[in-house]
């Protein structure tokens, strides 16, 4: 077998002089950072730890920005959100045992949100592996036991010379729809091992696209052209893959409503004459949802809370286009598309033929009528004005984080997200914690716009110390704390299953005084004056926090 190396570039006298005399000094660590920037990498978070001090140390002789997090899972948390707005794999530098536990449930929300998260975590020494009991510092019997479950892919170095092609493998995984977290270990010793390895440059990891099967497709355009009543259910998928402005063509072309899901906030515009929104823990959207004869659901597994908790019954043929195998007709039957949500969006509008529909726009408007009377009658003015203060003060190409609280799950509904992947929340994996230090990831991604962090005095209690972080990086963000004294929708579902509550009630500090105590500044706001507070704290350089003090309640639910 030969091979044709007359297409590969040539090198000079200068650059092969380079390689067969790599610079002294240079370790295992030293490959993890070359491999990272030639893979494109510009920036990295992460937290140092005993057993990954190699790799920190040769972040001082790179050109990676660093940023440190206090806390490992806050430093995923920012890590995602760095995915997420970028679609650039976000590298995750972590330490063994507990800071590699301690950023588990980071990289489940990760993996929920498909944001492409590369955790590179050291290891015990190498002559601990194996499962043996040793005895050394944070010595875990299996580490990648811990975290197989949660990441697409994990990949294991044993010697210095595997560690680009891992770190390529990994980044490759990361980026192959449905994007996710991906995890590289590497021993202690392998890390601070001087190599005579050459300076590592020519580095590919280009991921395979995911095209649908064409039969597939015909057949999906089929059901779609003569349909009566086609409805699009619009996921998160739509906006990973960037899709939103096929889907919105796909829509027009067959004059299709759509409804978006929480995780595909801003995939379809709001006020657009098929906009059905993203009311979808409601029974009046569930109906019609029900009711169309061909349901068209892009890059959504149709899970607990796009599915009004699986009351959802569809009467209907349905089309599903999902990039995550495991998820195609998981919760209903299915024309099943296995495809990233924009490669099968294309291939579908070229498809379809046109269909025209005039009542379609009457019918979405009808729901959202029915919609907007349930709302109205249940007297909840103060969370829809809070809302409408939050969307008044925040530039419409404002990325914004939600925590798991009371305002975000009124934001999932009710929030108009204006543009395509400026809406996030944690509602994948449900964890608390999520929205300010994921604020601090995107601001790192595009320190031009401002950004906004939501979060609940419960859950940014999770988030304190990096208050410390925004400063030190002088990031423009802005945390707004709604702070109820608790855990308010937990005080909301136990009153009502159980008459009382428990754990629910908090102690808290004063967030002003404590945010001022970190050199940012901070103001205490009411709902009438958050859109002026919150819009002068946005316009500001650097961080701040303004702190609401108020008891939101949530809408009735339609399921129970």
């Amino acid at each position: 077998m030969s091979h044709d190396h007359d297409d590969r570039p040539q090198l000079t006298a200068a650059q092969a002089a380079a390689v067969l005399n790599p610079p002294a000094g240079r370790n295992g660590g030293d490959l993890v950072v070359e491999s990272l920037q030639g893979l494109g990498a510009t920036t990295v978070f992460g937290l140092p730890g005993q057993h990954a001090l190699g790799m920190f140390d040769a972040l001082r002789r790179s050109s990676l920005r660093y940023v440190g997090l206090r806390v490992e899972n806050n430093a995923g948390f920012a890590a995602d959100a760095y995915g997420r707005i970028t679609g650039e794999v976000a590298p995750l530098l972590l330490s063994t045992g507990p800071g590699a536990l301690t950023s588990l449930a980071a990289l489940q929300e990760a993996a929920a949100a498909s944001a492409p998260v590369l955790a590179i975590s050291s290891q015990i020494p190498t002559a601990g592996l194996g499962g043996g009991r040793h005895g050394y510092l944070h010595e875990l019997r299996d580490q990648q036991a811990s975290v197989r479950d949660i990441v697409k892919s994990v990949h294991t170095v044993r010697s210095a010379s595997q560690i680009p092609s891992a770190i390529a493998a990994a980044w490759e995984s990361a980026l192959t729809a449905p994007h996710g977290p991906v995890w590289v270990e590497i021993p202690q010793d392998v890390l601070l091992a001087e190599t005579t390895l050459p300076v590592v440059s020519a580095m590919d990891a280009t991921p395979r696209e995911l095209y649908p099967r064409p039969e597939l497709t015909i057949a999906a355009a089929h059901l779609l052209s003569n349909a009566e009543r086609p409805v699009i259910i619009a996921g998160g998928g739509v906006v990973r893959s960037d899709a939103s402005g096929k889907l919105r063509a796909l829509a027009e072309k067959i004059d299709a409503p759509v409804v978006t899901t929480f995780g595909g906030k801003g995939a379809f515009p709001w006020e657009h004459p098929l906009s059905l929104r993203s009311w979808l823990e409601d029974r009046h959207t569930t109906d019609f949802l029900e009711d169309a004869d061909v349901l068209l659901v892009v890059g959504s597994g149709l899970g607990e809370l796009s599915s009004n908790y699986h009351t959802f019954r569809p009467r209907g043929r349905v089309i599903q286009i999902e990039a995550d195998a495991g998820k195609l007709e998981s919760n209903h039957p299915a024309l099943g598309i296995h495809s990233d949500a924009r490669e099968a969006l294309a291939d579908l509008l070229e498809a379809v033929e046109r269909r025209e529909d005039p009542a379609a726009a009457d019918r979405v408007r009808t729901v959202l009528e029915k919609v907007r009377v349930r709302i109205e009658a249940q007297e909840l003015t103060l969370e829809q004005q809070v809302l409408a203060a939050v969307r008044e003060a925040l530039p419409d190409a404002a990325p914004s984080f939600w925590d798991m609280t009371i305002l975000a799950y009124w934001a999932w509904s009710a929030f108009d997200a204006r543009r395509p992947n400026t809406m996030h929340s944690a509602q994948g994996a449900g964890g608390l914690g999520y929205g300010f230090p994921a604020a601090i990831g995107a601001a790192a991604a595009d320190p031009t716009k401002p950004v906004l962090a939501v979060s609940g005095d419960g859950g940014a209690m999770y988030s304190i110390a990096e208050l410390a972080t925004a400063r030190q990086y002088d990031l423009p963000l802005t945390w707004l704390i709604v702070d109820d004294g608790g855990y308010g929708i937990l005080r909301e579902y136990m009153t009502g299953a159980f008459g009382e509550t428990t754990g629910t009630e908090l102690a808290r500090p004063d967030f002003v005084a404590l945010a001022e105590s970190f050199g940012v500044p901070a103001v205490r706001t009411s709902p009438e004056s958050l859109a002026a507070d919150l819009g002068k704290a946005l316009a500001a350089p650097g961080p701040s926090v303004v702190v609401l003090p108020a008891l939101l309640r949530m809408f009735e639910p339609t399921h129970l």
